[in-house]
């Protein structure tokens, strides 16, 4: 990638197991006393009946236990969902800038916008979330029809609009993503020489991601973006790291295929979270 001064960059993440630990449709079933929410999942993806990552919308237009979702309903399953460590430092740290490069940080979700912008209130302000829109009955405020789902081909649109209108080039794109809704749109950014990080340890998913980032800390997908999208020298990433109550450990100046969490040990600072380096085996 280009690497002179003030280059602005865009990175874009997913928001379930991405971000959070767990899909959020989960929160939702709990409100809504659906007990069987992950047989409903993979029947729908065993089926082919809807985009991978679409299955949610699906559910709550389609499936009778899931009508009557209000708006409401959506915004507390987002307040319910538990997030990952650090995602304040993250977006300060995006947003604040560094000497050579600006990032502009947005989520491109398949969860219901009104997920999401609950979830990340006081975090991420609503324009910077693109998310499945859902529309409203106007007397009884019930889900009456899907809007536009963020899963797939609809990630690439999504993203592909985002770009042209912050007019950011595709090699200036970076994209984080967890699961196999995000293929698309991964192989997308490879195809325009943008950078890639796979969050999770999803089989199809890894051989597509350019690095794979195992961590409960959000700050870590920092790693990679320093070291292979911006050439930063071990000693710096180190530093900045650190200073955000990570530690690196194993660190070595070939190219990653993880970024692994690891515990530190009792007494050795404030934090307990590490990042562990582990390189390609076939660099």
């Amino acid at each position: 990638m280009d690497r002179s001064v003030h280059k602005r960059f865009l990175l874009a993440s997913d928001f379930d197991q991405t971000l959070s630990f767990n899909d959020s449709g989960y929160a939702l079933a709990e409100i809504l006393g659906v007990a069987d929410y992950r047989d409903r999942i993979e029947g729908l993806a065993h089926s082919n009946l809807v985009q991978q990552g679409g299955e949610l919308a699906y559910l709550i237009r389609h499936d009778p236990e899931f009508r009557g979702v209000r708006r409401e309903h959506l915004q507390e399953a987002g307040r319910r969902v538990r997030l990952k460590q650090a995602i304040p430092d993250l977006v300060r740290f995006l947003e604040h800038g560094l000497d050579e490069v600006r990032f502009s940080f947005f989520v491109i979700s398949a969860a219901p916008r009104e997920v999401v912008t609950a979830a990340l209130d006081g975090i991420l302000p609503p324009e910077r979330i693109i998310a499945t829109e859902l529309d409203y009955e106007r007397d009884s405020g019930e889900v009456c029809a899907i809007g536009q789902v963020r899963a797939g081909f609809g990630k690439v649109a999504a993203l592909d609009a985002l770009a042209l209108r912050l007019e950011i080039a595709p090699e200036r794109i970076v994209y984080v993503g967890d699961g196999s809704s995000d293929m698309h749109v991964m192989l997308h950014v490879n195809n325009g020489h943008g950078f890639t990080i796979a969050v999770s340890e999803n089989h199809y998913l890894e051989r597509i991601a350019q690095t794979t980032v195992l961590s409960d800390n959000a700050f870590s997908v920092a790693v990679p973006v320093l070291d292979q999208v911006l050439g930063w020298q071990p000693s710096r990433i180190q530093a900045v790291i650190e200073s955000r109550g990570l530690h690196l450990q194993d660190w070595q100046k070939v190219r990653m295929e993880r970024v692994v969490a690891v515990e530190r040990p009792a007494g050795a600072g404030h934090s307990t979270t590490g990042v562990g380096l582990h390189p390609d085996p076939r660099a």
